[in-house]
């Protein structure tokens, strides 16, 4: 599958190989990062970025795109929909079905809650399908939730909510033992113990994985569990707009069922917003390694409604997404490989950063290498680096990557490429919604205290940059969280007269502003269709 300059330069990444393992590449002072950051994340290109004219964080910075969204009015206005006409009527109801709504549901259902959840696909069509490497717990000896506080804090430049990264840290070896006890097959030694690695930015080996495919193991797990409680889920049917009551509580939401186009109405005590990310967007025109449905949906839902946004000026892009070949452009390459042993490598065969480094840090250097070095290997997509694989079988044995990354050995043969014999080729691509909906840390919002977020649609838990591994950890602790702070407060909430007037209060907002974008929000699909004169 490789060209010959790309043949060229594997034999020069060949040919250093001897030589960069017997020394392991220097890690970064915190002033080279903090300048490798500022001149070339996306991130920080000022010109990608425009400011929110209306809405709770009016004045602020987000992503043209993002905000192209939140300038455009609702799929609602204009149409009749009859709030009295309850097609559906719960105490919690749970939007969107990956890994934190559906464990939402599940905790819901455990207090006693009438639960629904409604996805726009299907349940388990999400982002926490798509995780591969693992999920972060300190339960080992020399290791503590304090010491993955630090780590986690430091690589969000200590921009974490405190009150919500404490209770991730602390709550996750709980979270891992619900796994477990749940059916999850987490990679164990032959005596029973779980097998941990390290993860970029990580002190501690505190990273449990299953194989290279841990979040689809999970979501399968957690998929049966809500199926076998027999939790109604709605499927290929998206919530298209909040709804409130006279008294400013969240009420419900209207639901749109893809397929008819059918307007449906959900009444409900309770609300969790799990929407997940925003990959979808392709914000900058990056790759993305996200699902299909990752069109920021929850953002726009609860912004409209009055729920203040977090950090919505910043977003992850994973370093080691796919380069070559073009059929898988941007898939996640996992950040596993690289705990394994993988180098990152140029061109000209040298190992130009340490491998492990926090993922905006190895974004960047990655970005800097293939533009301003000119050290990138050519693509017929643009370039990248080499991620060095067969390193891993010299360092862990012959056997090695078809035991711990089984799925992308597969992925990779599918095109001819062997990564135990050659190395394979990287860019970045855009990951995870760092942002999200400002929540306390009961899970709440802080305008409307019956709206619940949970999963990537949170702003806050990790800062201005997520570890690996602390993803797969959120959706379970804060989705679970939100569960039972849903079961518990639809216990005390009186649902008064069902209304949609902040539809209208956007709008007119909206043409105060002189904004007018001709398109409606939130966007629910991506938009791939070339258009036809």
């Amino acid at each position: 599958m490789f060209t010959p300059e790309m043949m060229e330069s594997v034999k020069k990444v060949e040919a250093s190989r001897a030589e960069r393992m017997k020394t392991e590449a220097r890690r970064m002072t915190a002033e080279e990062k903090d300048e490798l950051l500022k001149e070339f994340h996306p991130d920080y290109r000022t010109e990608a970025f425009t400011e929110i004219k209306i809405g709770p964080n009016k004045g602020q910075k987000a992503p043209e795109e993002l905000v192209h969204l939140l300038h455009s009015n609702s799929r609602l206005l204009g149409e009749e929909i009859d709030l009295d006409k309850v097609d559906y009527d719960v105490d919690v109801l749970v939007i969107g079905g990956g890994g934190a709504g559906a464990s939402a549901a599940i905790e819901a259902n455990e207090a006693g809650a009438d639960v629904m959840i409604v996805t726009k696909l299907r349940i388990g069509d999400a982002n926490t399908m798509m995780a591969e490497g693992g999920i972060q717990a300190a339960d080992k000896e020399n290791d503590s939730p304090v010491q993955h506080y630090l780590d986690a804090f430091g690589g969000g430049h200590f921009a974490a909510r405190p009150e919500l990264l404490k209770r991730l840290v602390m709550e996750a070896p709980d979270a891992i033992q619900w796994l477990n006890e749940l059916g999850v097959m987490f990679d164990k030694d032959e005596n029973g113990r779980m097998i941990t690695t390290h993860g970029g930015g990580t002190s501690r080996k505190r990273m449990h994985a299953c194989k290279d495919y841990s979040g689809a193991e999970i979501m399968r797990t957690l998929r049966d569990e809500v199926l076998n409680r027999q939790i109604p889920v709605v499927e290929f049917t998206a919530a298209v707009e909040l709804i409130k009551d006279e008294k400013g509580q969240v009420a419900g939401a209207v639901l749109q069922n893809l397929e008819t186009g059918d307007y449906l109405v959900a009444r409900a005590k309770t609300v969790i917003i799990a929407t997940g990310g925003a990959g979808r967007m392709h914000y900058q025109g990056f790759p993305t390694s996200n699902h299909y449905g990752a069109t920021a949906d929850g953002l726009i839902l609860g912004y409209r409604a009055g729920a203040p946004l977090l950090y919505q000026d910043t977003i992850q892009y994973h370093p080691t997404g796919v380069a070559f070949p073009s059929q898988i452009y941007g898939a996640l390459v996992t950040e596993k490989v690289r705990s394994l042993g993988a180098q990152l490598i140029n061109v000209e065969g040298e190992a130009f950063m340490h491998p492990l480094e926090t993922r905006d840090v190895a974004a960047a250097g990655i970005i800097r290498e293939c533009t301003a070095r000119g050290k990138g290997v050519d693509t017929p997509l643009g370039s990248g680096v080499w991620l060095d694989t067969p390193m891993i079988e010299e360092l862990g044995g012959e056997g090695t990557i078809e035991k711990r990354i089984p799925a992308m050995l597969r992925m990779y043969l599918r095109y001819d490429i062997d990564m135990r014999k050659v190395p394979i080729l990287v860019y970045p691509t855009l990951h995870y919604q760092n942002g999200g909906l400002e929540i306390g840390g009961d899970g709440f919002t802080k305008v409307m205290d019956n709206l619940l977020v949970a999963g990537e649609a949170v702003g806050g838990i990790h800062g201005r940059n997520r570890l690996m591994g602390n993803s797969l950890l959120d959706i379970i602790v804060f989705g679970r969280n939100a569960g039972k702070a849903a079961a518990a407060k639809a216990k005390q909430v009186e649902i008064g007269t069902m209304n949609l007037d902040h539809i209208q209060a956007y709008a007119e907002e909206l043409k105060e502003a002189g904004l007018e974008t001709g398109d409606v929000s939130p966007l629910l699909l991506p938009k791939y269709a070339r258009h036809q004169r």
